[in-house]
């Protein structure tokens, strides 16, 4: 089925560009990167095969190995951008084996899919953007002027001035009297989910709703900001055609969709019999024929997981990926090791990216009237701060970089309504006044950076 409205993917872009386009945003890494672009290249190379070929080719899932903070989740969640593909991430700690309360491990196949829908219903509404903001807007002015339009008064000068008023956002925050909707839910689902009872009780409460006050529609008092919201909501439902927008989605999940499993490194056994590492393998066993390829049941029909590119991640600090049961190390046969950061990699990182944690301090103090600017000597200096701070503590890779800005900068974050029209110069010695003391007592560091 061909896209609606896709955004630039990657089926046009070979490795080198992929491996560029994710230089922007993650610093380092070549090898993960390569690994990856190579991987995603595959399924662009596949879906342009005769299907007689294309059956007999899987994607070839990733396991990424390397310490926390050091790019693994941004890399997964910058393809899924640029594919423009559903992505998910999910922890594999939260899963438990068949038999136990918690969630089962084919509800991330299900957050896959609903995440693919989200994804094209949102496609779909844009395409008739202007035709949705136009019945948004009569149908809160309906609400904001019902007295007026029920007594027979010409109001359409006033209506246009409300009208002006909506659009500069001045009724936000005034409270409007919005029938409660009376739509009753029946997507539960009939089988394989855990949270079958929440849905039935939702839907039973639904239709509670809808034979409550002698049939009269229930009003509740909401401002206009989030009346605007739940409209939106509803008059896109009406201009997106349910069933295509299902069966694209559908598509997009199978085919395209990208499952990353964070931790996978939490439920490997560690070589003994113990009832932790008995619960762990069971996690593995399950995960294991989602990932092989099944038939997963969702309240939108099957989803079979078979082209479904896996990426699983882990610091393996405590186990080794020869720990995980053989059957599931053999369908991740991708194995990319992410290397620990330098000083020189931070300094990268608080330059080079589009999103880099410097730019948003600028920004977010820049709100408040105050231009802020970082010398390249303190940009050195809080670099070198950071991995000297890893090295004689834990070791939480580029995360490290935001506890150490945090405190670099909270009396000027505190304190910059007072400073408005100011431009204030974070140089080396800025730098060292206010972290030197923190950095050299050891026992200090370790509970504030």
């Amino acid at each position: 089925m061909e896209r609606l409205n896709a955004k630039k993917h990657l089926d046009d872009m070979v490795p080198s560009e992929i491996v560029k386009a994710l230089d922007e945003y993650v610093i380092g890494q070549d090898d993960a990167k390569r690994t990856i672009a190579v991987a995603i290249r595959n399924r662009v190379r596949r879906k342009r095969l005769p299907d007689a070929v294309k059956e007999e080719i899987t994607p070839k899932n990733i396991l990424m190995i390397g310490s926390t903070g050091v790019g693994k989740t941004e890399i997964a969640r910058r393809i899924a951008k640029l594919a423009d593909a559903p992505f998910i991430k999910v922890e594999a700690t939260k899963y438990t084996e068949v038999g136990y309360v918690g969630r089962d491990v084919e509800s991330m196949v299900r957050d896959l899919m609903a995440a693919s829908l989200q994804m094209v219903r949102e496609e779909m509404a844009s395409s008739k953007k202007d035709d949705v903001d136009r019945r948004v807007e009569e149908r809160l002015l309906d609400l904001l002027l019902p007295s007026l339009e029920s007594s027979g008064t010409d109001v359409s000068s006033t209506r246009e001035q409300f009208r002006e008023m909506l659009r500069k956002g001045v009724f936000d925050n005034k409270e409007v009297e919005m029938p409660q909707s009376q739509k009753p839910n029946f997507g539960f689902e009939l089988m394989g989910s855990s949270s079958n009872m929440e849905d039935l009780q939702q839907a039973l409460g639904s239709i509670g709703t809808m034979f409550s006050n002698q049939g009269k529609p229930k009003v509740r008092k909401i401002s206009v900001k989030r009346a605007r919201e739940i409209i939106e909501e509803e008059e896109m439902d009406k201009v997106v055609d349910p069933d295509k927008a299902v069966d694209e989605a559908k598509e997009r999940a199978e085919e395209m969709g990208i499952i990353f499993i964070d931790e996978i490194d939490k439920v490997a056994s560690r070589g003994n019999s113990s009832n932790s590492d008995v619960s762990r393998e069971g996690v593995q066993r399950d995960i294991l024929p989602i990932v092989e390829g099944t038939k997963v049941s969702t309240k939108w029909g099957v989803i079979d997981t078979t082209n479904i590119l896996f990426i699983a991640a882990g610091a393996f600090s405590f186990a080794k990926p020869s720990d995980l049961i053989p059957e599931l190390q053999g369908r991740f046969p991708l194995r990319v090791e992410l290397h620990d950061l330098t000083a020189e990699d931070f300094y990268r990182i608080l330059t080079e990216p589009q999103n880099a944690i410097t730019k948003q301090y600028i920004a977010l103090l820049s709100t408040e009237g105050v231009t802020v600017s970082f010398t390249d000597e303190a940009l050195h200096e809080i670099a070198s701060i950071a991995y000297d701070v890893n090295q004689s503590n834990d070791n939480i890779g580029a995360r490290r970089l935001y506890t150490v800005m945090e405190k670099l900068l909270e009396e000027l974050s505190f304190s910059a309504n007072e400073l408005s029209g100011q431009h204030v110069d974070i140089t080396k010695d800025y730098v060292r006044q206010r972290l030197c003391n923190i950095v050299e007592d050891q026992d200090l560091s370790r509970y504030i950076l």
